[in-house]
């Protein structure tokens, strides 16, 4: 590891397990220090404890990302812990499928909340600590379940293509201040991924072998250190953009 990050502070939304994990650990094995944030405190807490053992600094906070109050009060607490935000990840996401005649007004307000709102209410209470920054990177993720209309994802896409939109005119607008906003979409080895795995095997390896690259990406090799260039100084005049991590398909 190069040590890019050194000296920057990151907070990672859904931090606990999955993309947010393997992002977190990519994060501070290039020197950031990060802010662990999710539901399940004893989650986060568990990351922090492998961030310690590799010789980083972490903290962990425990956040219901879809509201406000709090992820107002995690951005403070993370700005007093480490002393500022430079980049800031919204990861996480919560939904449940269903055919778009079997939607609930719930499912999409669980969606919505935990999704769009989540990440437009992170990237409002940052705001004044990226601008400080002089450097922010914003990271958001959208979905290939979105883009490419996939059944019984309805909710899920609505909220992910309205987190694509909400980036695209944050990096307009905050471009002044010389912050980032990106967006990836990823296809990764998550929590569900890997029950899907164990329950369906076969089905699994034919996912698998559809994609081009012949694998599902690994949340901190193929995504975490994504998450890292986008961060670091590599892409400086990279904003506004959707990155496809789907192994070519």
């Amino acid at each position: 590891m190069t040590g890019r990050l050194e000296g920057r502070v990151a907070l990672v939304t859904g931090a606990g397990q999955g993309i947010g994990r393997g992002t977190a650990l990519a994060l501070a094995k290039e020197g950031a220090s990060v802010a662990l944030v999710g539901r399940t405190l004893s989650k986060c807490e568990a990351v922090a404890a492998e961030i310690a053992d590799l010789g980083g600094t972490a903290v962990a906070f425990a956040c219901d990302v879809g509201v406000r109050e709090q992820v107002d009060a995690a951005v403070d607490a993370t700005v007093r812990a480490l002393g500022g935000i430079d980049i800031l990840v919204n990861n996480a996401q919560s939904s449940v499928q269903a055919k778009l005649e079997d939607t609930t007004d719930e499912d999409v307000e669980l969606a919505w909340r935990s999704g769009a709102l989540a990440t437009l209410y992170a990237m409002q209470a940052a705001l004044p600590h990226l601008k400080a920054s002089g450097r922010g990177s914003i990271v958001n993720f959208g979905s290939s379940t979105a883009i490419e209309g996939n059944v019984a994802f309805g909710a899920y896409a609505m909220a992910k293509e309205a987190i694509r939109g909400l980036s695209r005119v944050a990096s307009r607008e905050w471009g002044r201040f010389g912050i980032r906003v990106n967006v990836i979409v990823p296809n990764a080895l998550s929590p569900s991924s890997q029950d899907f795995r164990e329950a369906h095997p076969d089905r699994f390896a034919r996912m698998e072998a559809r994609v081009p690259l012949g694998r599902v990406g690994d949340p901190e090799a193929d995504i975490g250190r994504a998450v890292v260039a986008l961060a670091a100084d590599d892409l400086t005049y990279l904003s506004g953009q959707t990155l496809m991590l789907t192994g070519g398909s």
